[in-house]
């Protein structure tokens, strides 16, 4: 049957829909794209709803407390007058080295209680690159570390001659004071500070200067000095040997330190020298002085002149307040009408050498305040100024090959600096 013939059976209306379908389907196939459309492809984007992180709750601020330890203080004693729980000094001292809270006056100690006066955080500062740390853990449980920062070390060349003093010129040359006393202490055994000083002495050295973040925060160890007295000249270079021992040696290794101290004291003068037909100025009759007499301001602190072991501690007849230090099986020092004794200073103790053991007075017979000295070598009185003081041990044998290559190095260092006073140095390799 003819097309024409079959769509008779179909009605109008149907007919004239499925023609315009066609065409509408014919208009959409045939229809030219837009440029857009023919270069890509339509990309339908399903938009998410936007998913914000929850904020990260900020940090509590602390409330930090601090306190500074004063003369006789304890932790107990410390806690007690901040109102902090006393039970913390028992946990404290459970969990920290016994050394770490053995406070010493001026130091600082910061603290975070809460509300019922227990400590949260705890920390005790030992200098500006150390403290002991104590905080809480989630258990709540105190927990200890040593914390520490490193520094950095800057080398400053520095030099000075003498017209006065030591102090007074190296201060006026911009040298800081704990710098001069390390000097004096180095050379010590060796110049006498009080009487050997000559006008156009001079000296000049390197030490270092202590940064922390570009900031200066003290000052470091002398690492090389040279010292011009009359006519001799006497060089003292810093060594640290593998065991991490330091010490002052000149160029060829020989120990810069004596067994014992040229005087027990660093500021002085002297009043009376060993003299053993002087006249005593208070029994007013012939009576053999047999030590030296240091004048000084009452309370200036006296030094053990060597190691040893006090075998006396206490009054002792004209001598007022005594103390009197065995060093070996040869030697004893005698020290004489102090004001008053050193904490640590009593029968039986051990001391080193530059350990202070008391502080000038005049107890006993005495017209002023001032330090009899005496030294005896084999139960025999000495006069210390003039006594061949022992040398200490000097480079081991076998470092001295390394000591001597170092030694080599630092001399040509200061060498190379002696006319830039007070410039600063780069590093010394």
């Amino acid at each position: 049957m003819a097309l024409s013939g079959r769509l008779q059976y179909f009605p109008r209306i149907h007919l004239i829909g499925a023609v315009a379908a066609l065409i509408t389907l014919l208009i959409i196939v045939f229809w030219p794209s837009s440029p857009a459309k023919n270069l890509q492809q339509t990309r339908y984007v399903i938009e998410m709803p936007e998913i914000i992180a929850p904020a990260t709750p900020a940090e509590p601020v602390l409330n930090w407390e601090s306190a500074e330890v004063k003369s006789g203080d304890s932790l107990s004693t410390l806690f007690s007058r901040n109102n902090l729980s006393a039970v913390d000094v028992i946990e404290l001292a459970a969990v920290a080295p016994k050394e770490a809270l053995r406070l010493h006056p001026g130091q600082t100690l910061r603290w975070v209680r809460s509300q019922d006066n227990h400590i949260q955080q705890f920390q005790i500062e030992l200098s500006p690159l150390a403290s002991h740390d104590f905080s809480r853990d989630q258990e709540g449980a105190l927990q200890y570390e040593l914390q520490e920062r490193h520094a950095d070390y800057r080398p400053r060349f520095v030099s000075a001659v003498i017209d006065n003093s030591l102090f007074v010129d190296g201060s006026q040359a911009g040298v800081p004071q704990e710098i001069l006393f390390q000097l004096a202490g180095i050379f010590g055994w060796d110049i006498d500070f009080a009487l050997d000083i000559r006008k156009g002495d001079s000296f000049s050295l390197i030490y270092d200067e202590v940064f922390l973040d570009g900031d200066k925060i003290g000052n470091g160890n002398i690492l090389i000095a040279r010292f011009r007295n009359k006519d001799r000249e006497l060089t003292a270079v810093r060594y640290q040997d593998k065991d991490g021992n330091s010490d002052y040696f000149t160029p060829e290794g020989q120990s810069m330190r004596k067994e014992f101290l040229r005087n027990p004291m660093d500021f002085f003068r002297i009043s009376s020298r060993f003299n053993l037909g002087r006249k005593h100025p208070v029994l007013n009759k012939i009576r053999a002085h047999k030590g030296t007499d240091y004048a000084a301001p009452t309370g200036t602190p006296i030094k053990a002149a060597g190691d040893g072991k006090i075998i006396f501690a206490g009054r002792k007849g004209g001598y007022g307040n005594c103390v009197i230090i065995q060093h070996g099986s040869r030697y004893q020092t005698l020290y004489a009408h102090m004001s008053k004794f050193n904490r640590n200073t009593r029968n039986g103790r051990k001391v080193k050498q530059g350990q202070v053991i008391g502080y000038v007075g005049m107890t006993g017979l005495a017209t002023g305040p001032h330090l009899h000295y005496e030294f005896r070598v084999d139960g025999v009185h000495r006069d210390s100024l003039r006594v061949e003081l022992p040398k200490a041990k000097s480079i081991a044998s076998g470092e001295k090959q390394a000591f001597l290559r170092k030694s080599s190095n630092m001399v040509n260092w200061l060498n190379s600096f002696s006319d830039s006073e007070g410039s600063q140095l780069g590093a010394f390799q």
